[in-house]
């Protein structure tokens, strides 16, 4: 939407004037010849930026300026005057008034304050957005979302922070889990202490129980010193196990004991050293699964999975896209030092027909790419990446080929499709193609594809 601009001028040519820059600036424009028909206006709807002459009949400028901060207290105020002085301005200013101009000003310089004026107002307006946010329960720290899922989320991740079990986080790379696992340490008892992030999917197998547990000198070629481990550095704090699902089974053996005793052993040592770390694991893949297909031990799943948390994937709670937009608009734009542009409601609208394989990370990185190559103030759909155009129908309507298909081929080749976008997975692969569970399972069975060809 375009910036809302009241313009408060008892001089009709000047108002008309101001007013018509204004509108070929691509705002919209409201005028008003006193300060009594500006109130009416303010009391009806919301106003970005009231530009006010100082002397008008009745009401003046600095009491229009009180009483418009008292009515809508996120709206900027320039004040405009013949009779320039340090007193006006500083009066001005004392009262709230963003900036001010002193006639005869020129396009240029009218142009300048207002934009100004107007960027200042959309910033304080989204901040105020987001703290509203976090008043109303649809934020936690960095994360942000108002669907019923989300809102369980932050539940059992506030019910995290005061205990000290063991956290299983799973959702698809790009939901948060790291997010999460970050606050219910840093929210907690012991925030004080090390937060230590291990990526079990980056460590070759050999290495693992050194990387984990440490090792001592000359314990094997190339220890030439001491070392401690992970859970060793992190004792009286946190051990983040990230991808634990991508941990090789022999590994996750020697895991098994830290996590029942709370002891580890260096390599090439026999003396036991005791460790206070909590533990909280990550997975993109369905442990459960992986336990019936004997690639993930039981016994270390069940003590892992004390408190489960599942983050769902944007495309399960997509009504959460308008807010995430917000926040993250107003993320990068403090990070670019510069204004992000508008974002139009055919750009919204395309963003809710894609699929976010990515998640909120993809979400987040197209945000950031599209402000940075973004030439204009707003966002349209010609602005967007392909990915994303791909996904907004033109038509409604699937169009047949013109030498035809054969339809037997389209399923088996959608189904295929579905499972390499859903790592494999048949519950997400099915959401995808609107199926259910047991059908897909079935038609996999008809057209005997085997999933993990394709996740290979």
């Amino acid at each position: 939407m375009r910036p809302k601009v009241l313009v408060a001028e008892d001089d009709q040519v000047q108002r008309d004037v101001i007013a018509d820059i204004l509108e070929r600036a691509e705002y919209d424009a409201t005028r008003v010849s006193c300060a009594e028909e500006a109130l009416s206006v303010l009391r009806a709807e919301d106003v970005d930026l009231l530009v006010t002459d100082m002397r008008m009949p009745g009401m003046d400028g600095l009491e229009l300026l009180r009483e418009a901060k008292r009515l809508r207290p996120g709206v900027e105020v320039v004040v405009m005057t013949a009779h320039a002085s340090i007193e006006t301005a500083v009066a001005a200013m004392k009262e709230g008034a963003a900036d001010y101009l002193t006639k005869p000003f020129d396009k240029e310089e009218l142009l300048v304050v207002v934009a100004k004026a107007t960027e200042r107002a959309r910033l304080l307006r989204e901040n105020r957005e987001l703290r509203e946010l976090v008043t109303h329960g649809a934020s936690l720290g960095n994360i942000v979302g108002q669907s019923p899922a989300m809102q369980r989320v932050f539940e059992l991740t506030q019910k995290a922070v005061s205990v000290n079990s063991t956290v299983l986080i799973q959702g698809e790379s790009g939901t948060g889990k790291e997010l999460i696992a970050r606050h219910i340490h840093f929210e907690g008892p012991r925030k004080d202490k090390p937060f230590v992030v291990v990526n079990c999917a980056a460590i070759p197998d050999t290495l693992v129980e050194s990387e984990l547990f440490g090792h001592e000198k000359g314990s094997f070629t190339g220890a030439e010193t001491s070392r401690k481990g992970k859970f060793e550095i992190a004792h009286g704090g946190t051990v983040f196990l990230d991808e634990i699902g991508d941990m090789h089974t022999n590994s996750q053996a020697k895991l098994l004991r830290v996590l029942q005793d709370g002891i580890v052993e260096r390599v090439g040592s026999s003396q036991p050293r005791k460790v206070d770390v909590r533990v909280i694991a990550a997975t993109n893949r369905n442990l459960g699964g992986l336990v019936a297909n004997g690639e993930f031990r039981e016994d270390l799943f069940f003590r892992l999975d004390v408190l489960p948390i599942r983050i769902p994937p944007l495309r399960e709670r997509i009504q959460d896209l308008p807010i995430l937009v917000a926040h993250f608009r107003a993320k990068i734009s403090a990070r670019l030092d510069r204004s992000a542009p508008r974002i139009g409601a055919d750009v919204l609208e395309a963003m809710r027909r894609y699929r976010w394989p990515g998640n909120v990370r993809e979400l987040e990185n197209t945000l950031e790419q599209l402000f940075i190559m973004c030439d204009s103030d707003a966002l349209g759909a010609g602005d967007l990446p392909e990915k994303l155009l791909e996904f907004t129908p033109q038509s409604g309507q699937f169009t047949l080929p013109l030498g035809g298909i054969v339809l037997e081929d389209l399923e088996q080749d959608l189904i295929r499709q579905a499972l390499e976008r859903s790592g494999g997975r048949i519950k997400e692969a099915a959401e995808l193609l609107g199926l259910t569970y047991k059908t897909l399972q079935y038609r996999l069975k008809k057209h005997d594809i085997d999933r993990r060809e394709l996740v290979q």
